[in-house]
């Protein structure tokens, strides 16, 4: 998005979502410590998509003029992580937390680049959330209104 002009209202929200990925991120960490080798590999793999998510929103927070949020050094889980099932929940937890923040920058930009790219990372942070959910017993499986929390 080289160039492009966002009001303080796109800024503020991608700011929300670079946070949003930076707990993601603290929080997989935490998750690989505690789950077996094929649900380590789907960590894995949702660490990489977090990790291009952060490095895409830092870019064009700098190339608008913005800087970026810096990573909190620990997060606080909403309950102890001290077992696979924990864990996972963990997962759940983050995987919503970024898609509300994803959901909030789709809402606040005019942007059609920015709202293309909010709307990938909502798809395929549903996709994420999904296989937590399903691992974890969360139901259901795929919230209606992906995003949002009641």
């Amino acid at each position: 998005m080289s160039g492009t002009q966002l009001d303080a209202g796109a800024v503020s929200a991608l700011q929300g979502a670079l946070a949003a990925e930076h707990a993601a991120l603290w929080s997989y960490t935490l998750i690989l410590a505690f789950v077996p080798a094929d649900q380590a590999a789907v960590a894995r793999t949702d660490i990489i998509a977090h990790r291009t998510l952060r490095s895409q929103i830092e870019q064009t927070l700098t190339d608008v003029g913005a800087r970026p949020v810096s990573a909190q050094p620990a997060y606080t889980t909403p309950v102890p992580v001290t077992d696979v099932l924990s864990a996972g929940r963990l997962a759940v937890t983050a995987e919503a937390d970024a898609l509300g923040a994803w959901r909030s920058v789709l809402e606040h930009t005019t942007n059609v680049q920015l709202r293309a790219a909010a709307f990938k990372a909502l798809a395929e942070g549903t996709a994420r959330a999904a296989r937590w959910r399903l691992a974890t017993g969360t139901t259901p499986v795929i919230p209606s209104l992906p995003g949002i929390t009641r």
